[in-house]
């Protein structure tokens, strides 16, 4: 059995309504979820096939940066998805340096972080101080990358750039492993 803590604000989105994205949860990744609304403590219990059950910490942990539930699920489509997270407390000096890094993340209207979500295709949520990705580790690692430009101060324009040449060099990639012969 597994503990993963979630904040307070994210239990109901974990819990769903009646129950039904726990009820999901505890069916599609064969684990029994038990929910501390008060701690926002989660005992997850593997009760199916432990390898299924394996990504259900991922999971709760993944709603609880911030993700919504669909999003969260996606992890059990693929062996290769994968939750990281991006501790910004860490690279970051106060409150304020931590507003403004988590500005330039998101960009005007959500552009930036949308952006990085369309070139690099992991899914990028900004949650209090952490900036969590899911996504297979090519595109994690590419999402990363860029997210490390920006709190390293790069222009927007150079991240965008790299996202750009990241994501012609992921599909020329891919072209490469589908290759039929006849």
């Amino acid at each position: 059995m597994q503990h993963v803590t979630i904040p307070q604000d994210r239990i109901g989105v974990l819990i769903g309504e009646g129950g039904e994205t726990m009820r999901e949860i505890e069916s599609r990744a064969e684990v029994r979820l038990d929910i501390d609304s008060e701690t926002g403590s989660v005992a997850v219990e593997k009760v199916g096939d432990p390898l299924t059950g394996l990504k259900a910490p991922d999971i709760v942990r993944a709603i609880g940066r911030g993700f919504r539930p669909e999003d969260a699920l996606s992890l059990l489509e693929d062996d290769m998805r994968m939750l990281e997270l991006v501790d910004l407390d860490a690279a970051t000096r106060n409150k304020n340096d931590l507003r403004r890094q988590k500005g330039r993340i998101i960009g005007e209207d959500g552009r930036t972080r949308q952006l990085m979500e369309e070139l690099s295709g992991a899914s990028v949520v900004v949650y209090g101080s952490t900036v969590g990705l899911i996504g297979g580790p090519e595109q994690v690692r590419t999402a990363r990358s860029a997210i490390e430009m920006i709190l390293d101060g790069a222009p927007h324009g150079a991240v965008y750039s790299f996202l750009e040449r990241r994501r012609s060099e992921l599909n020329e990639g891919d072209l490469n492993y589908h290759e039929f012969p006849g």
